[in-house]
């Protein structure tokens, strides 16, 4: 059983910094990618940044250059530092893993959500 848990979420006013963590623990193999997902209010849930074995990371253009996506422990642990947090960053946060567990092929495993909530 692969298991996702996400941490560091709360209340911050505009021009704040939050920093999300997210661990994997459980029977696992090999970690492909993780990712930072949110969902904001009435809306559909969307990407925000990924991070590769490897290294290589991508984001969404509305963080580009004040989020920051890092993995520790060999990616079973992803962090996002989120800087400069705008009203429209408002949004439970998601992470997500493409995992193979010790006893299958590689799935998409999802974490319970985080709020983050951005006002002044």
């Amino acid at each position: 059983q692969v298991q996702l848990v996400e941490s560091g979420g709360g209340w911050v006013q505009p021009g704040g910094s939050l920093r999300l963590s997210c661990t994997a623990s459980g029977s696992i193999s090999s970690i492909y990618a993780m990712s930072w997902y949110r969902q904001p209010p009435r809306n559909q849930r969307e990407l925000v940044a990924a991070i590769a074995t490897g290294g290589a990371t991508s984001y969404a253009d509305s963080v580009k250059g004040r989020f920051t996506i890092s993995a520790d422990n060999g990616m079973n642990t992803i962090n996002l530092q989120m800087n400069d947090l705008k009203p429209e960053d408002t949004a439970v946060y998601y992470c997500n893993g493409i995992i193979q567990p010790v006893s299958g092929n590689y799935n998409d495993y999802w974490g319970q959500g985080t709020q983050v909530t951005v006002s002044s």
